[in-house]
């Protein structure tokens, strides 16, 4: 009697689950049923602006088409109509100014914020009586202090405890700086570069004091010579610089200031070059050595060196040094016991020769190719026709001893004397005509060791000066003043070496030492526009 309700509790949870059960199925089917009318609803909504869109595009998309081709390799058809539309000019300037000022509006529509804080714009107050930032105070009635002073108050102590902004937090200012001033010299190079040639430059006159000069890439860095560098020369036409050492090479390169890229070197077998030098006209190179009357012509548009063992009329062991006439007609031989030979360039034999009293150490073409000046060890100056083969004037450098270079300008304006105590004297080219005794007009003495390199620049602005006996040994002198330029060279490091050769471009634009380390050391003067 007791177990009989059992059963009837047992029905009543049953069927109190039941409706429970068949509601939540209903559900379901219910929701079901919603999502796929929805899935359905946005398929149709999703083909039908997908037929919209086709009809409006009329076919195939043309960017899809210009994909595609490039995909599958129709890159020519894809170049030509890319071409043709950057060569499409705008109609009218407003349609390019509407559509800037449409671009603009849109990318400030786009950079707004989403959402602004009023309290961003209070400026945030530090309160300075806190133990950590008492030291800061500069007085008592600083009790608070705004954020970017607080900054700024900071960095100023840290600062002075340091002596100064370190090295670390000037580097990107200093990048910076040096990023635009790079930026601004490449394009001053550019517009060098686009202007070489036979253009005369419309420069103002050179001030003296400081020269605008910049340290470029070495001219030979693609491939530096095995020993010291015997000569260095621009091309009379062309951007190329030819340089020459005792490791028997000659190299050429082109000159551009950035990569300046080899063009070739030649080797000449057991062959020392003790000077090379370009013909007048550029298409050959004339190289002479250390130990006999050998020398080398190499013909640059034929690509074929020539040796010159014998030469009809020179009586000489040895040939060492020489130079070239400006109109390309004729080689100065230096000879031993005082002879300068004439040696013509197209037979190749002596026509005439000078003597002088002693021994040569340097001599010169005028500008006109009509006088020869030589200088003798005696410290003896001597010029000579070239025509007559006579001696026209002859004077002594003021207080030489012994002489050990010579150079004249290409204006007909100066001579310059070098002498073994570093004294350079220069002259007047006219009163060494005219005059029986002429006096230098300047005597520079910023030298202490022989002066074995003389050059002047294309408008007789600029007078180099080098020894190859002391590092460094290398000035620049301004013409008229006749004063050394303060800023050349930097002495903060060794950088120039023993000075070898010395030259400048045709126009002025690149100056190039040759040094005893193998290398052709080059420098874009600034004030000059062309190459």
């Amino acid at each position: 009697m007791m177990e009989s309700p059992a059963p009837v509790v047992r029905k009543q949870r049953t069927r109190a689950k039941r409706p429970l059960s068949v509601a939540s199925a209903s559900e379901e089917r219910g929701k079901q049923q919603r999502h796929a009318e929805l899935c359905a609803s946005e398929e149709r909504d999703k083909q039908q602006r997908h037929a919209e869109l086709c009809a409006t595009l009329g076919g195939e998309d043309a960017s899809v088409r210009r994909l595609e081709e490039l995909v599958f390799g129709a890159e020519e058809r894809l170049a030509d109509t890319l071409a043709q539309v950057s060569r499409a000019p705008l109609e009218d300037d407003e349609v390019c100014s509407v559509s800037s000022e449409d671009s603009d509006a849109r990318q400030h529509h786009r950079r707004r914020a989403v959402w602004e804080d009023e309290e961003d714009e209070l400026e945030e107050e530090i309160d300075m009586t806190h133990r950590f930032r008492r030291d800061m105070k500069k007085s008592d009635a600083e009790m608070k202090m705004s954020k970017q002073k607080l900054q700024q108050r900071l960095k100023d102590q840290f600062q002075k405890a340091m002596g100064g902004t370190p090295l670390w937090a000037e580097q990107e200012h200093t990048r910076r700086r040096k990023a635009d001033a790079e930026s601004e010299e490449e394009e001053e190079e550019e517009d060098l570069l686009r202007r070489t040639g036979n253009f005369i430059g419309s420069s103002d006159t050179l001030p003296k004091g400081t020269i605008k000069i910049k340290k470029c890439l070495d001219a030979n860095s693609e491939s530096p010579a095995d020993s010291k560098l015997t000569s260095v020369q621009f091309h009379p036409s062309a951007q190329i610089l030819m340089t020459s050492s005792l490791d028997h090479s000659i190299s050429l390169f082109q000159v551009d200031g950035k990569t300046n890229a080899k063009i070739q070197t030649i080797r000449l077998e057991q062959f020392p070059v003790h000077r090379a030098s370009f013909s007048a006209d550029g298409e050959q190179i004339v190289a002479t050595g250390w130990r006999n009357k050998l020398f080398y012509i190499y013909d640059m548009l034929e690509g074929r060196v020539t040796p010159v063992s014998r030469v009809r009329g020179l009586n000489e062991q040895k040939v060492s040094d020489f130079q070239v006439s400006p109109d390309g007609k004729f080689l100065l031989l230096f000879g031993s016991s005082g002879f300068l030979h004439l040696m013509s360039s197209k037979t190749r034999e002596v026509v005439r020769s000078m003597k002088l009293n002693g021994k040569v150490c340097a001599a010169a073409f005028t500008a006109d190719g009509s006088k020869v000046f030589a200088s003798s060890e005696e410290g003896e100056v001597f010029v000579w026709d070239v025509q007559s083969s006579k001696c026209v004037k002859r004077f002594e450098d003021d207080g030489c001893v012994r002489a050990t270079s010579l150079a004249l300008s290409r204006d007909g304006s100066y001579l310059a004397c070098g002498s073994q105590a570093g004294v350079v004297n220069i002259y007047s080219q006219r009163d060494c005509l005219l005059d029986a005794e002429p006096k230098p007009q300047k005597a520079v003495l910023n030298l202490l060791t022989p002066v074995t390199s003389l050059s002047f620049n294309s408008s007789a602005e600029i007078l180099s000066i080098g020894s190859r006996h002391a590092d460094e040994a290398n000035r620049l002198v301004h013409l008229p003043s006749f004063t050394v330029f303060s800023n050349y060279p930097q002495f903060q490091k060794k950088t120039i070496f023993q000075t070898q050769s010395v030259d400048f471009s045709p126009r002025s634009g690149f100056y190039s030492v040759a040094n005893n380390k193998g290398h052709a050391l080059l420098f874009r003067l600034l004030h000059y526009n062309d190459f």
